[in-house]
């Protein structure tokens, strides 16, 4: 089947790549020169592993083609996947003028009958929107061409997405019951053949649902996040270790184990976002989402928490100390730095006098460009950063480690090493990567998440 992806970032890079997998004709197109350069030359605008090899298999076997071209884009897809960015607005609804402007493309240069599909993470109501601009290009042109707007929202998460989409917990996918509806239903279980072939459950629903479904899945995963960092926080200060509760209440199949980490606070392209963009929606319905406003307002304090504890131990005032930071993505096998945790401990120590040596396998060339954003105010401060080229070498003559990112390399990290190469021999660690009997056995201060009984 023909099929095109409107959009190259992890989402729509991924979608295209892995449809063209299983042998569908896919067109990706992106109305950024730059990112559509870097993929016809070879290379992958973003850090995703696997992508780089699936990409380049199916660009070989001609399944798989960039280009900036609008017109082309549009002839080419029976089915057109927007896979565009709803970034936050400035009051936290998501901003949807990429998908509007995708839609009236489509619109625009559509001959034929075109099943529409919203990939991207986008409120409900959505999709009525894009019907509406679809509508009114087809209506300025004087055509009486018939399309259908279908929700299928992702569930990729970074750093396994290619894994996630080719072997999905579920599809879902919403459509209409009208006669365009269900033409678009048939379509997309040919889009999906081999995964339902495959036992992988599609879940059909009416396209609300699906929009809906989207929000409430990242929305669950963060409060589920936020409940436990709260726990640990309070963890802390009566002496519990919020690993074991962690076990605990994880073995119980009502609960279950995932998300359940406690650490220094979630980011990202998703979370953060769609739980914004859900709040908003609720308010648009004068309707108080109270749990989620929670939610955020526990993970934004939990961003603060290494801050305080780094604080707590040397003062307001870090002229003269120099901290090694593990970690700058907001999670392994990232290039992301969206809304990461690092880059709010950053602004606290820098602004308080720190120097920072920094590590991370992947994300330094990224946190270089946003940290410059970050601190537009006060470019001088970043003097006061540098970038390692490896673990070990940003261990060098520091008075503490501050772990931030739970890369697999650092949890292996050897603790005497740490220590003999440590200035100081004290953690801070943001991931609880290690077990804080091991460390205190070492003559090592530290300082994790909710374990603090052990490590006294």
């Amino acid at each position: 089947m023909k099929i095109t992806i409107i959009g190259t970032g992890y989402v729509g890079l991924v979608t295209g790549a892995c449809l063209a997998e299983v042998g569908h004709d896919v067109f990706c197109l992106d109305v950024d020169q730059r990112k559509i350069a870097i993929l016809n030359s070879g290379g992958i605008p973003i850090h995703e592993p696997g992508l780089d090899e699936v990409v380049a298999r199916n660009v070989a076997a001609g399944r798989l083609r960039f280009s900036t071209d609008v017109e082309a884009s549009v002839a080419h897809g029976d089915v057109q996947f927007i896979a565009v960015g709803t970034p936050p607005d400035e009051d936290g609804s998501a901003d949807l003028q990429y998908v509007v402007a995708a839609a009236r493309n489509i619109g625009k240069y559509m001959t034929s009958f075109k099943v529409v599909v919203d990939k991207s993470t986008v409120p409900v109501g959505t999709a009525d929107r894009v019907s509406a601009a679809i509508a009114e290009e087809l209506k300025s042109r004087q055509s009486a061409l018939d399309f259908a707007v279908t929700s299928n929202p992702e569930f990729l998460k970074e750093g396994a997405a290619v894994a996630d989409f080719m072997k999905p917990d579920r599809l879902v996918i919403g459509h209409a019951n009208d006669t365009q509806g269900l033409r678009a239903q048939q379509i997309m279980r040919e889009v999906y053949a081999s995964f339902e072939s495959a036992g992988h459950k599609i879940y059909w629903m009416d396209v609300r649902s699906a929009e809906f479904t989207k929000y409430a899945a990242n929305a669950m995963l963060a409060t589920r996040i936020s409940f436990m960092n709260e726990l640990a926080n309070l963890a802390d200060k009566v002496g519990v270790d919020i690993d074991a509760v962690r076990q605990g209440i994880g073995s119980d199949p009502r609960i279950g184990p995932g998300f359940l980490m406690a650490g220094c606070g979630y980011g990202g392209s998703c979370f953060p976002k769609d739980v914004q963009a859900l709040v908003k929606t609720s308010q648009e319905y004068d309707y108080e989402l109270k749990i989620l406003r929670a939610v955020e307002e526990v993970n934004e304090n939990q961003k603060h928490v290494l801050g305080s504890k780094i604080f707590a131990k040397y003062g307001k005032n870090l002229q003269g100390l120099k901290f090694a930071l593990w970690g700058l993505a907001f999670k392994p096998d990232t290039d992301d730095m969206r809304a990461a945790s690092s880059r709010v401990l950053i602004q606290e120590l820098l602004r308080a006098g720190a120097h920072i040596v920094a590590f991370d396998p992947v994300a330094t060339e990224e946190a270089q460009r946003v940290l410059a954003l970050d601190f537009a105010d006060a470019p001088v401060l970043l003097n006061q950063i540098h970038f390692a080229r490896d673990a070990q070498t940003a261990l060098s003559d520091a008075d503490a480690l501050v772990i931030v990112t739970e890369w697999k390399i650092f949890r292996s990290a050897e603790l005497e090493t740490i220590k003999s190469t440590l200035k100081h021999p004290v953690i801070f660690d943001g991931r609880n990567l290690f077990d804080p009997r091991t460390v205190k056995s070492l003559g090592m201060e530290y300082y994790p998440i909710g374990r603090a009984v052990l490590s006294q």
